[in-house]
């Protein structure tokens, strides 16, 4: 069976995306990708060795009209050039997971009978994804509120199936990311994260607890401060050889799944495929959501794991009051509060994600 993958535009979309190609793969199926040929997704899908192939595809200004004409059109052209490459390698479905290019990709496939599957990572409902749902054959969702976006019809083909990650991830083990780190086995670890660019509030809150979380002889903190935020993080920690021992900084890690592994606490922002890999990996975690996210969506994110019982939070606008510096300690000090946060996180059940999104794409190709 030949199944192409279809997203764009941040790594948000792509990884999950990995993740179903290698369930996909070990199901015996061929598996392709179709992204925009400049997008995030045209390096990672490559580094994962996958089939590669890339459409022209933008959004539009509300407020400038004419880039609504050039992004019709634009579409317009791709959705001929993927109706012509599918009718050359035959695939069996499609599967769309958000960014402007699975508009040309989805509506190519729907044009010839091709089943297409959409999943929706975030809370809220994405632009492309809730334009392919009408004519989707299923349409899979993180979380069940996003299904509030959709009509009577629609929400009949909804699979609540959750936010697949990758194997690196799930096989990342506490040991290999503390030797990794060079921390203790016995020490506690807090790690801190605002993206591969940084938070500059999170930064700024963590900073302010230097005294603090460095008065506990056994706290270890992994603050991975963003590449933009690095140097001026680094002048204002001023930190000594001694305190350096115990307090890393870093501009970027390229295995994420390696230092949630080796975590006890996590700050964290609340993009969905960070919080399938918090919630994979069962990390207590205390929530920064970037407030200027599409319609809030990583706050809405953000609840639903906090309601379950997986997670704190904390508005990005309160992180330097009191409410933060007392949950993060309160995570690190209360072993009982992290125990009752990873049994919580646990029963998401968030590793079965990309096998119950293999199911409905197998499922939904068979009707074909």
């Amino acid at each position: 069976m030949k199944v192409v993958l279809s997203g764009g535009g941040t790594a948000g979309h792509i990884n999950p995306a990995l993740a179903l190609a290698e369930e996909l793969a070990n199901r015996g199926c061929e598996v392709l990708f179709a992204g925009t040929p400049t997008g995030v997704e045209a390096k990672l899908v490559a580094d994962a060795g996958i089939e590669f192939r890339g459409f022209k595809a933008s959004g539009f200004n509300r407020k400038k009209p004419l880039s609504l004409v050039k992004g019709v059109a634009t579409i317009q052209r791709s959705t001929g050039e993927a109706k012509r490459w599918f009718q050359e390698i035959s695939p069996d479905a499609v599967v769309a997971f958000g960014g402007y290019v699975c508009v040309p990709v989805g509506r190519a496939a729907e044009s010839l009978g091709i089943p297409v599957v959409i999943h929706e990572q975030n809370s809220v409902m994405g632009m492309a994804n809730k334009y392919l749902a009408h004519r989707a054959a299923a349409i899979c969702l993180t979380y069940e509120h996003a299904a509030k976006a959709l009509d009577e019809a629609e929400r009949k083909k909804v699979v609540l199936t959750g936010n697949p990650v990758r194997s690196s991830v799930l096989h990342a083990s506490r040991e290999a990311g503390r030797r990794m780190l060079n921390v203790p086995d016995d020490a506690r670890m807090l790690l801190v994260t605002g993206g591969s660019l940084g938070a500059r509030h999170v930064n700024q809150a963590v900073m302010a607890l230097k005294d603090e979380l460095l008065s506990r002889e056994d706290v270890y903190v992994v603050h991975l401060t963003g590449r933009r935020e690095f140097e001026a993080v680094r002048e204002q920690m001023a930190l000594t050889d001694v305190q350096a021992k115990r307090w890393q900084l870093i501009a970027y890690q390229d295995r994420m799944g390696d230092a949630m592994a080796a975590a006890d606490v996590i700050v964290s922002r609340a993009g969905a495929s960070s919080l399938a890999e918090i919630s994979a990996l069962a990390v207590p975690a205390l929530l920064v959501p970037f407030p200027a996210a599409t319609e809030d969506h990583q706050t809405m994110n953000a609840r639903a794991y906090v309601d379950a019982g997986c997670a704190y939070l904390v508005p990005d606008a309160q992180v330097e009051s009191p409410e933060f510096a007392e949950k993060l300690l309160h995570l690190l000090d209360d072993p009982q509060a992290r125990l009752d946060m990873q049994e919580a996180a646990r029963a998401q059940n968030t590793v079965g994600a990309a096998a119950k999104l293999a199911d409905a794409v197998l499922s939904a190709a068979n009707t074909r």
